[in-house]
């Protein structure tokens, strides 16, 4: 339960009231002072109690660092600040809302349940027994304190009885059920033709008069946003490295060292397996003698061995390196001269005699061919600790500086620029989400300082600053005629293959043959699913939005595509029987059971939120 509160921050745990004394005496011996918190701020008050500022301010803290949890690489600079805020709120006014609902219908938890509920999660326990110390370091982890969470839990555990209760009341009939069955089971038959765009296009003109009018009534879609023309400094560790010298006695002890690891040994085995019993000593002085007798392992480890599969081989292995086989097996392998064999060696699998039967060497390349790809590791390494050491001059000279000119030339590095870099982002590094909503931020944009340095991922940190900033504007006439043109074009084309596809459809339903139209042949499909991957979503869409034909008469339709426009003809709908009896029906009636149980916690959710009276400070 711990861990889904801490999952669910935003959910059930955000949600509690801080400055209740609810400790039980029979778990912690004393009472535990949460404190009234009285004439604490309030941030908002729901049906005439309060949300305090400090609990408020808590969960927005919890709620951060859940947002920082999820992200691939946690980035603060990518947290909204004011969407969290609002979130918070809203949540915490829900669960308000729904813990004095909860209240009002007497549901409960004694402080016996939550001493329970509490001493049974394995999160509190040392070898299965319930730890005090544990859980009490584990709740200020959480940033509460003993009381605060078993009150929390206490109304978490009410509000779930009020939401497992509507949920799981959900109900469908069977006849909805099986209706969606038959229509998700259903297919189609029918027949298509295809209609190239090519074939009306040289019929499309767009003339100036339409470019402007075009132009005037969509004028908002050719408005240039806010942007700017960045100047920034790029700290990657690839490029420090390349800035490292490796000397020569470093690259021939990386080279030592990586030699012995490329280095590898393998070693072929045969081996003799008998099981370990009361006869195993009697059976391998059998085969000991016979095989100082002169008689040959191979033979011997197909008559006697109990591995079957090495046994039809003679007993032969194949080559292994170290590693892989049991720890007594290899050490005795690994100790025999080729073509020796061993004493008798116990493992968990019983007896074996081996014999080495072989052993290869991988060769290690030269230093000359791996010089390259060392250098390159050592120095990427080397630069590892110089990065840091960079990383934190830089940002210190920068945010001391009122340019990046003093930075660029204290610690030698480059100054680049871009442009067009609008609030939605531009070019790397611009495309982080961070560094530009650092650059659209009043101190950057207005006041003209440097950003902070930001980290953008793979080892990159960028510090930029706005050189210049050009408003949203209007972009004229000419400069985007040629694409008001190309869109015109398109437009008149989709235009021109709908005119022709209704043309077409009406003479084929006056009876017409498509090779009398010259449009091609028909292409047939029997017994389709909506889901056929091979013609595509648009297509199926648009056979399955089609009325069911009657009798021998077809039913057409058309679907616009890129590069032209299907013509269809629907021929036949197949039903499929929808058995009440089978797995897919069951599993179907409880999805839609889930589904209008949620919907319905919803709907009873809303209900109680717009009946609230909230007051927002």
């Amino acid at each position: 339960m711990l861990q889904d509160i801490r999952e669910n921050a935003q959910g059930t745990i955000a949600k509690i009231i801080i400055g209740l004394l609810i400790v039980s005496l029979s778990i912690w011996g004393m009472d535990a002072i949460v404190g009234g918190f009285s004439g604490e701020p309030e941030v908002a008050t729901v049906n005439g109690e309060d949300i305090t500022e400090r609990e408020f301010l808590r969960v927005v803290q919890m709620e951060g660092q859940r947002r920082l949890s999820e992200m691939e690489n946690p980035d603060p600079s990518l947290l909204d600040e004011d969407r969290i805020r609002r979130d918070v709120l809203e949540s915490l006014i829900q669960q308000q809302v729904l813990i004095q609902d909860a209240n009002a219908q007497g549901l409960a938890l004694s402080d016996e349940d939550i001493d329970s509920l509490i001493t049974q999660m394995p999160q509190f326990q040392v070898d299965g027994t319930f730890n005090r110390d544990r859980f009490v370091a584990a709740v200020r982890n959480m940033g509460m304190g003993v009381g605060e969470f078993r009150e929390a839990m206490r109304k978490q555990y009410v509000v779930n009885q009020i939401r497992a209760g509507i949920a799981q009341s959900g109900v469908v009939t069977d006849e909805n059920v099986a209706q969606l069955l038959r229509i998700q089971n259903q297919t189609r038959d029918f027949r298509m033709l295809t209609v190239s765009a090519e074939t009306v296009r040289d019929g499309v003109e767009v003339s100036d008069a339409e470019i402007e009018a075009y132009y005037q009534d969509n004028i908002d879609q050719y408005r240039l946003p806010e942007r700017v023309d960045a100047e920034y400094i790029a700290l990657s560790l690839e490029a420090l490295a390349e800035t490292v010298e490796v000397s020569d006695e470093d690259l021939e002890a990386y080279y030592k060292q990586q030699a012995s690891e490329l280095a590898s040994e393998e070693r072929r085995a045969a081996h003799i397996l008998i099981e370990d019993g009361e006869s195993a000593s009697e059976t391998m002085s059998e085969i000991q003698e016979r095989l100082e007798s002169g008689e040959d392992f191979a033979d011997l480890a197909e008559e006697f061995s109990v591995d079957t599969l090495s046994a039809e081989q003679g007993g032969d292995l194949g080559f292994a390196e170290r590693g892989i086989y049991d720890e007594a097996f290899e050490e005795a392998l690994f100790a025999l001269e080729k073509g020796e064999i061993s004493e008798p060696v116990e493992t968990s699998f019983g007896v074996h005699l081996i014999k080495l039967l072989d052993v290869r060497s991988s060769e290690v390349p030269p230093l000359e061919e791996m010089e390259a790809e060392l250098r390159r590791e050592l120095a990427q390494s080397q630069a590892q600790d110089r990065f840091a050491e960079v990383r934190t001059q830089l940002a210190d000279s920068a945010y001391a500086a009122d340019d990046l000119n003093a930075p660029a030339q204290e610690l030698g590095l480059e100054i680049r620029e871009t442009e067009g870099v609008t609030r939605d982002g531009g070019d790397a590094p611009f495309d982080h989400a961070g560094l530009v909503r650092q650059l659209f931020s009043d101190d950057v944009l207005k006041d003209r300082f440097n950003t902070e340095l930001i980290g953008v991922g793979d080892n990159v940190s960028v510090v930029a600053r706005v050189k210049t900033y050009y408003e949203a504007e209007e972009q004229p006439l000419e400069a985007v005629r040629d694409e008001i043109r190309m869109a015109l074009l398109e437009q008149k084309t989709r235009e021109a293959l709908r005119e022709r596809a209704d043309t077409l459809i009406a003479e084929l339903e006056s009876g017409k043959k498509p090779e009398e139209m010259g449009v091609g042949d028909w292409q047939s499909y029997e017994d389709q699913p909506r889901n056929n991957p091979m013609l595509g979503g648009a297509i199926m869409s648009g056979v399955f939005s089609l009325e069911r034909p009657e009798g021998d008469q077809a039913v057409f339709g058309s679907v616009l595509s890129d590069d032209g426009i299907a013509i269809i003809a629907l021929e036949a709908v197949n039903e499929r029987d929808a058995s009440r009896e089978g797995e897919e029906f069951s599993q179907l009636r409880n999805f839609l059971a889930s589904l209008e149980g949620q919907r319905e916690y919803r709907a009873y959710q809303q209900y109680l939120r717009e009946s609230a009276e909230v007051e927002r400070q």
